[in-house]
């Protein structure tokens, strides 16, 4: 993430050759910073001279000089949500132009990646009909771009992200002095603005580096895309299997079959989508913004430096409330993820390693991946003040599997029947536990069952006679 993200430069010192630092246009010296997603104002450090805008606007040419200032309109004018949208896609879809650092560039999708997606999406749902009881859910497979990705994912996460930036500006406006803030109406408008332009700036670059490691629709273990969609990123499938020594066409399919799994929790499972994003909820609720750092960074509010703002989002101004409510709300988000991805985890193997040589390695590698998070998901993790990775994805993993051993298929996916029925975060601990607990209860609940059963027979006889 760029360290002027609004690409406001300080003048330089003094140089030593007594040019009065000026530098021919595009020197390479970071004189002039061209619009981009790094620096999307387009503004650089350039020498004060002659012109009394230098130190401010650097040595912009002409044809920067109008979109730098339409950007800059934007930021000041923008009287929307908590956080600018508009410009969090401008920038992400500018990030993704950028390509990745592999020098992977985004393309659109041609037919032959529609086809082979369409294709493997179709297969790993038959595979998967033998792993699971619960039936397919993709009413379609699609192939995205990165681009495309990013406009199919930004409604959900303005949900993820809106609650936790209303609390940030509704403390730009508390960490006022109580006899300012009636007289302070312009400047909270500017905050707000500039506030919601920051957002918007973070969170888009985020989104463009995020769109360049997903591989599909789920890959954080929400459902990011619209419903009943199965979709996959082509080129960062491709880009995810090289080097990794596997056929290609493995590495296609056991991806499309993480995809298509997803798909059917998801779809079947009615009320997951709600129990998830309300874990996220309950989690954000209890986070609390840490006012001594803002207050700091609005004591040095200026709009010709709002590094100052900016700076403080990028070092994390949120902290868990530490009280049993948010501890038992995050043990909530965090065992919901790893019970979603740790039966994912469990059905693709099943269903892979049959047809599968490489089903092992590819699993290994899943799970260092989703167990690290990338650069994109730390970056949410200090604006938003959560990580969306499941810590305990290998002990779910090995819940679901013991179940599917003890209880069969029909078994194991039952327990999705309500949010009741599922382990809790202790049950992770000892799923041999869970597995055996469970066995009990249903077989006494069985006889419970029967026994009344039998006595209203009873009963009914009697009566008859």
């Amino acid at each position: 993430m760029s360290d002027n993200p609004f690409g406001f430069g300080l003048p330089p010192e003094e140089p030593d050759d007594g040019d009065n630092g000026k530098k021919p246009s595009g020197s390479g010296d970071g004189s002039q910073g061209p619009v981009g997603p790094g620096n999307p104002f387009g503004f650089g450090a350039g020498g004060a001279g002659d012109n009394p805008f230098a130190a401010m606007f650097g040595s912009l040419n002409p044809n920067d000089l109008g979109a730098a200032f339409q950007q800059l309109g934007q930021m000041l004018s923008y009287e929307g949500g908590p956080v600018n949208w508009e410009m969090a896609k401008d920038i992400a879809r500018q990030t993704v132009s950028q390509g990745t650092p592999d020098g992977t560039k985004d393309a659109s999708v041609g037919p032959a990646d529609r086809a082979w997606v369409q294709e493997a999406v179709r297969l790993a749902d038959l595979w998967l009909d033998g792993a699971t009881s619960l039936p397919s859910g993709a009413g379609s497979a699609v192939a995205w771009s990165r681009a495309e990705w990013v406009e199919a994912t930004l409604p959900v996460w303005k949900d993820l992200v809106d609650p936790v930036a209303e609390r940030v500006g509704a403390a730009m406006g508390d960490v006022l002095p109580e006899e300012m803030q009636a007289m302070a109406g312009p400047l909270l408008g500017m905050m707000r603005s500039m506030g919601g332009a920051m957002f918007g700036t973070q969170i888009g670059q985020a989104l463009g580096t995020l769109a360049g490691e997903v591989v599909g629709s789920t890959d954080v273990g929400l459902p990011l895309g619209p419903a009943g969609k199965a979709a996959l990123l082509p080129a960062n499938v491709a880009a995810f299997g090289k080097g990794l020594g596997i056929p290609q066409e493995e590495v296609r399919l056991y991806l499309a079959l993480r995809e298509a799994a997803h798909q059917r929790l998801f779809a079947h499972v009615p009320w997951l989508r709600a129990h998830l994003f309300g874990a996220v909820e309950g989690y954000a609720r209890g986070i609390k913004v840490d006012t001594a750092k803002l207050e700091d960074a609005v004591g040095q509010l200026d709009p010709t430096n709002p590094e100052a703002l900016q700076d403080a989002l990028q070092q994390g101004m949120f902290q868990p409330e530490d009280t049993p409510e948010q501890k038992a709300a995050l043990a909530r988000l965090e065992t919901a993820l790893a019970l979603v991805e740790g039966w994912v985890d469990a059905v693709v193997h099943s269903a892979a390693a049959p047809h599968l040589p490489s089903a092992g390695a590819l699993r290994e590698t899943l799970r260092r991946r989703r167990a690290s998070g990338g650069p994109a998901e730390q970056t949410f993790a200090t604006l938003i003040g959560l990580e969306l990775r499941p810590r305990r994805l290998r002990d779910a993993s090995r819940l679901w599997a013991s179940l599917t051993d003890a209880r069969g298929v029909d078994g194991r996916d039952g327990l999705w029947a309500h949010p009741d029925m599922l382990p809790t975060a202790q049950d992770l601990d000892d799923p041999d536990g869970f597995v055996h607990r469970e066995a009990i209860d249903f077989s006494e609940l069985d006889k419970m069952l029967g026994d009344a059963a039998r006595g209203e027979d009873e009963d009914k006889g009697d009566t008859e006679k």
